[in-house]
């Protein structure tokens, strides 16, 4: 194995980096709806999983609004 170190690729590599894709500093935002009130609730990477309207800890992950199909045989 070898004895360098691990290098980050960079912006340039054709990797979209944080900031370019959306992502905020403390990673994606993504949406879920609260399993008591049906709420938005969004949270990022380390937020506490909790409704932020009535504080019910379950939440459900929004369904995609992109196209999803698979090839049946």
């Amino acid at each position: 194995m070898s004895s360098q170190s691990y290098q980050l690729p960079s912006a340039a590599s054709g990797f979209a980096s944080g900031a370019a894709a959306g992502e905020g500093a403390s990673g994606p935002l993504v949406s879920y709806v609260c399993g008591d009130c049906a709420s938005k609730v969004q949270l990022t990477k380390g937020d506490v999983i909790r409704c932020s309207m009535c504080g019910h800890r379950v939440l459900y992950k929004e369904r995609t609004k992109r196209m999803v199909q698979f090839e049946a045989r």
